[in-house]
């Protein structure tokens, strides 16, 4: 088994912790290509920089899976978000107490106390709340996202009969009667930038369970 650190903004992070996000996608830096390799035959591949060829895989999409950066099943990930490293604000004995603040709570302000605000690609594990184990890996192209995908990313249902997620910028709502779907593509191109849903890439499908710290 091994751990690796994964970033999730604050929409991502409340997701986790209140049950509702059980998969994340993230994009192939290396997209995924089927066709002439070398001009010699049709296969699966991951072209090299110069496109010249790359990594075969003849045997069919999923061999790639034994390569995701982000672990197999059973493997964990530790989640980084924002937070900040703060002293304790009670007596003499308090203050000498090292406290984290996330800012996914909506907590106080940390200048209030004497801290700041760290980037979460900067969070180092010791600060770490959130633990994830693996459960599946697939490769698959993003608009490939289901009903039940898009759920299982964080996107709620609300009361006038849409869906919604809350994201960094704001919250991502789908008209009455529209799909989780299109909260979820919202969020992704708030991340993303625009287009990029219709970019349609190949993406990484991590599906995980929460375990203890």
């Amino acid at each position: 088994m091994k751990e690796r650190p994964i970033l999730m903004n604050g929409a991502m992070v409340r997701a986790v912790l209140d049950g509702s996000k059980t998969q994340t996608r993230r994009a192939m830096k290396t997209q995924l290509v089927y066709g002439d390799v070398c001009g010699m035959f049709r296969s699966w591949y991951l072209p090299n920089k110069a496109n010249t060829g790359g990594t075969l895989y003849p045997n069919g999409k999923d061999a790639i899976l034994a390569t995701c950066p982000h672990g197999q099943p059973g493997d964990r990930l530790w989640v980084r978000e924002t937070f900040s490293d703060v002293y304790g604000a009670g007596g003499d004995e308090d203050r000498r107490k090292k406290e984290v603040m996330y800012r996914a709570n909506g907590e106080t302000d940390p200048y209030v106390i004497g801290g700041r605000w760290t980037p979460s690609i900067h969070m180092p594990r010791w600060a770490c709340r959130i633990l994830l184990e693996i459960v599946s890996v697939r490769v698959e192209r993003l608009n490939n996202c289901s009903e039940t995908d898009a759920l299982a990313e964080g996107v709620a249902i609300d009361r006038a009969g849409g869906h919604f997620i809350d994201g960094t910028t704001g919250r991502h709502a789908s008209p009455v009667g529209s799909s989780a779907v299109e909260a979820f593509k919202s969020l992704w191109e708030s991340i993303n930038g625009t287009g990029s849903w219709a970019a349609n890439t190949w993406v990484w499908v991590i599906e995980f369970k929460r375990v203890a710290t």
